[in-house]
């Protein structure tokens, strides 16, 4: 073991080269000019993989972008296999000037490593592939079976990924998979999230007349659509946070006792958590803690509105038709598609009949969680406190990784989340970041976690 972090601790640098050339590569997954871009990014971690001693390591083609898979299954028959999952995709960029340095110019700044991608997820995944080139160039082999099924639409759904899970159940057969794509709690205190909210995003379309109409000529005889989606969305939620969507709560998962114990523990301070957002106070359902309505309570918010005259100066305008997109996170037992239809029907029976509503499932996936009591949980327990010194806490986090629900609806499998993001590595946002020392760490643990899985 001491050889193998050696190894790696000797070639910190190399790994940081090489990250960076991937982060090179813009793999915005969810816009079209990017394609060439995308599978790009896919023959770059391809080759990695190779070359890190991966065995049968393909881009399989799909309807949507390409797969990768790599795998090393000479432990023999009597060790546990190890799914590892990423995603080599990266969310949109802008608004681009708000970035202080080029997002596909990856720049290195007080210890941290700013572009898209860095941390969510290229960043995270990379450090799984040192991890096992650790072993695999190091003494040679590796002390467990290890699959990689790596995607390039996480970012946009995951639908090709969704669709070849169930019809690969024995290509993707494992005991444990491993997900590096949440964050612990702070630089030096590691932590284990348990559980994952799901999600339910809904398109919302209004439409009034057939085309647009000057408001000082059709003004006060015709409804205006803009005018109606904010009637709208002001209905779907109280002011405290509330959704009324009628329904909406009936089948959520209550929190244990001890659950609510557990996160109690969670060594936030909220004072400067407030301040990474930038907000002027925190928010929320009062009769929660805030780090329950962060991971453990469903949400629904708006996320964007399209409609109407928004370019400089003033245009007298009745738009014809506006949009919305809706995100609803989900936690267990609340079905996405059942959540879905409660939303339509409310739509519907709020919309007014001067305008005319349609409602569409843009993407869905369940909330999920992990027993933390299971050999993977406890094993990516110790190698953290080996790792960083300090014992994980163990928290939900807010956001949804679908894959997660897919590993355990069609394949059976739990999932060890094993993050070393930070909660102000600004994901989706600009100026993303990774922090350099936990990607070293992160290979170190990654390192770690397969020795003593093994033993489990």
């Amino acid at each position: 073991m001491l050889d193998l972090m050696q190894y790696a601790a000797e070639r910190q640098q190399t790994h940081l080269a090489e990250l960076i050339e991937f982060l090179r590569i813009p793999s915005i997954s969810t816009q079209p000019k990017h394609k060439a871009d995308v599978a790009a990014a896919a023959e770059w971690l391809a080759g990695a993989m190779r070359d890190a001693g991966l065995e049968n390591v393909r881009v399989i083609e799909t309807a949507g972008h390409p797969l990768l898979y790599g795998d090393w299954l000479h432990a023999g028959p009597e060790a546990p296999t190890v799914l590892i999952y990423g995603h080599y995709d990266v969310q949109p960029v802008d608004p681009l000037d708000l970035w202080e340095s080029p997002p596909f110019e990856p720049a290195v700044r007080d210890d941290y490593l700013y572009a898209r991608g860095a941390s969510d997820d290229k960043g995270q995944v990379y450090v799984h592939i040192k991890a096992a080139e650790a072993y695999l160039q190091g003494n040679g082999r590796l002390p467990v079976n290890v699959k990689f099924i790596i995607e390039g639409e996480e970012e946009s759904g995951g639908a090709s990924l969704a669709a070849f899970i169930p019809e690969n159940k024995e290509l993707l057969a494992a005991d444990i998979a491993l997900v590096s794509d949440t964050s612990i709690l702070s630089p030096d205190q590691p932590a284990i999230v348990y559980g994952l909210r799901g999600l339910c995003y809904m398109l919302l379309d209004v439409t009034g007349p057939s085309h647009d109409l000057h408001s000082g000529s059709f003004g006060g005889g015709i409804d205006n659509p803009l005018n109606i989606i904010g009637h709208i969305i002001a209905k779907l939620k109280d002011e405290e946070g509330r959704v009324l969507v009628p329904g909406f709560y009936d089948r959520v998962r209550p929190l244990t006792p001890d659950e609510r114990q557990i996160l109690s523990h969670l060594p936030r301070d909220e004072a400067r958590w407030l301040q990474e957002t930038g907000a002027p106070q925190v928010w929320g359902e009062p009769e929660f803690a805030l780090v329950e309505r962060l991971g453990a309570r469903p949400t629904l918010d708006v996320n964007g509105i399209i409609g109407g005259y928004t370019g400089p100066g003033a245009k007298t305008v009745l738009p014809s038709t506006v949009h919305a997109k809706i995100s609803m996170r989900l936690v267990p037992d609340q079905d996405p598609l059942e959540i879905a239809a409660l939303f339509q029907k409310y739509v519907r029976e709020i919309a007014p009949p001067t305008v005319r509503v349609e409602t569409a499932v843009n993407s869905h996936a369940p909330a999920s969680v992990t027993d933390y009591n299971i050999p993977a949980m406890i094993a990516a327990g110790t190698a953290y406190e080996q790792v960083f010194g300090k014992q994980p806490v163990y928290m939900r986090e807010g956001g949804s990784i679908p894959v997660v629900g897919d590993f355990q609806t069609h394949l059976g499998l739990e999932t060890a989340l094993m993050g070393f993001g930070l909660p102000n590595d600004r994901i989706h946002s600009p100026n993303e970041r990774f922090y350099i020392p936990n990607f070293y760490r992160g290979i170190q643990t990654g390192i770690r976690f397969l020795e003593l899985y093994a033993r489990q």
